[in-house]
């Protein structure tokens, strides 16, 4: 009977052993599937971020885009009644009279006051610094009377918006 009692304690020894591995195993396996259902979520969240910015980088590209299509409308807008104006001075048949000539010099003056609007502004003039930034040397000449790396003639002129040059100038320098 001795054996027979041992024999019970030890089988309930073992079962509660095996609960015990159960209830351990189980609430690993709830942990586990808890940590799943979080990764699961922060994957979810991680696709949707990532999918808002992908559409935010396609509707500042559309924007720019807008904007850039805009701005160059509006600088046609302006360059438009120029335009027309060239293309009355171009069927004049008399391009020696003084209106053909007094067309033309308005028709620059025009052109000055929408570079003037614009905010462009001229690069090079005679007597200015070099600078090999905004100006573009096609040729040197010796000049006694000019210092080094003075302009001594604009071949070209040069403009720029800000800081941006849209045309280096091209200039003579004298050494």
């Amino acid at each position: 009977m001795a054996e027979e009692t041992k024999a019970t304690v030890e089988e309930t020894e073992t079962k509660a052993e095996a609960k015990e591995k159960k209830e351990k195993k189980s609430k690993k396996d709830l942990e586990i599937e808890k940590l799943k259902a979080e990764l699961e979520s922060k994957n979810d969240l991680l696709l949707r971020t990532a999918a808002e910015f992908d559409n935010f980088k396609k509707r500042t590209e559309r924007e720019r885009s807008s904007v850039a299509e805009f701005a160059k409308a509006n600088v046609i807008k302006e360059l438009l009644p120029i335009l027309d104006n060239i293309d009355r001075a171009a069927l004049m048949e008399d391009k020696t009279s003084a209106d053909y000539i007094k067309g033309i010099e308005l028709i620059v003056k025009q052109l000055e006051a929408l570079g003037s609007k614009l905010q462009i502004v001229e690069l090079a003039k005679v007597g200015d610094a070099f600078d090999p930034n905004c100006h573009e040397a096609v040729m040197h000449i010796e000049d006694e009377n000019l210092g080094e790396n003075v302009i001594a003639d604009v071949l070209q002129k040069g403009y720029k918006i800000g800081d941006t040059v849209i045309r280096p100038a091209m200039v003579k320098v004298a050494n």
